[in-house]
């Protein structure tokens, strides 16, 4: 077990930001909010977290929180600057916020790095704090799906007019997804500097949108179960497939338009589905109750005669006994 560990440690450690990545994208989702923000918060928090350990001598931890403070705030910021937008407009306007952010780190000169990037980020980071950082980041997000906020968050989602007329705050809803969206982006791009201890403008590209976008198509985009999903599969699914070498490209490409077109609610609506319907089929009843039978009649009085409390003939005998006396 612990030769598997060691030896996979790279792809445990993407797996963990790429699903915090993928949440970035998947929350303000669940909210209405078609956003890819938290991918550029991504690369701000890795460059943020690397210039503070770099330049300040800050540790690990310092930087990573100071990272995801920066790029809460900035979330916030651009939420307010774009809060009026909807569907495409929206989705382009944050897909131009993570250009911008490719765009200074390339001319950003020494103080990013320009082309080639920071080098030489060495912390005191660990595994441990990489497993409960991400633990306590996707503790909170399973929290906002259920109970109160949830409720809320699904309202905000199906209906905003409906939501507002029932007394929630639209708007303070869909500010707090690029909040939520900006801390988790920032986290992921700072713990992954931490454990590569280099950034550079390629890693923080467009290629990262298609990535995050993929992972919550295929997994699943209602749910942060549809995330982990996706992270597994497409962090692995190059080890997985190196058998057929250059090909994987072609069966990745097939995933997604097969997921994209038959699954619409990604891998986790089919195992939420199937759940439901072994459920259903638990409650039918194996045969149906039996029918009640009709009470059989009662056949005595007609064989033995007329009993007490029956109406008896008159005295002196019947009709037919009488006329038979009267011939005698």
């Amino acid at each position: 077990m612990s030769s598997w560990y060691f030896g996979n440690l790279v792809l445990i450690q993407a797996t963990m930001t790429g699903l915090l990545m993928a949440l970035s994208v998947q929350v303000p989702l669940r909210m209405g909010v078609f956003s890819f923000a938290g991918v550029g918060s991504y690369g701000l928090g890795a460059y943020t977290a690397a210039l503070l350990t770099i330049h300040l001598q800050l540790g690990s931890l310092q930087a990573i929180l100071l990272a995801v403070v920066a790029t809460s705030v900035i979330g916030l910021l651009l939420g307010l600057l774009i809060a009026r937008l909807a569907g495409l407009y929206l989705a382009m306007a944050t897909v131009a916020f993570d250009l911008i952010i490719t765009v200074i780190a390339i001319n950003g000169g020494t103080f990013t790095g320009s082309s080639t990037g920071l080098y030489g980020v060495l912390s005191d980071f660990t595994m441990p704090m990489m497993f409960t950082l991400t633990l306590i980041a996707l503790g909170l997000v399973v929290l906002s799906e259920h109970g109160k906020v949830g409720r809320r968050v699904h309202a905000v989602r199906d209906d905003q007019q409906l939501a507002a007329s029932v007394g929630i705050n639209v708007r303070r809803y869909r500010l707090t997804a690029f909040v939520v969206s900006g801390a988790l982006g920032g986290l992921a791009g700072a713990m992954n500097v931490m454990v590569r201890t280099t950034i550079g403008p390629l890693d923080i590209g467009f290629h990262l949108i298609v990535l995050a976008l993929t992972m919550i198509i295929v997994g699943g985009a209602m749910s942060w179960k549809g995330a982990v999903i996706g992270a597994v599969i497409f962090t692995w699914m190059p080890t997985w497939l190196a058998f057929v070498g250059t090909w994987q490209h072609l069966i990745y490409g097939f995933i997604v338009a097969i997921a994209a077109v038959l699954l619409p609610r990604g891998i986790h609506g089919v195992f939420v589905d199937l759940t439901r319907a072994i459920q259903r089929r638990r409650r039918k009843p194996a045969t149906p109750p039996p029918a009640e039978s009709e009470p059989e009649p009662d056949l005595e009085p007609l064989m033995t005669g007329p009993t007490s409390g029956q109406a008896t003939p008159p005295a002196g005998g019947s009709s037919s006994t009488s006329l038979l006396r009267g011939k005698a």
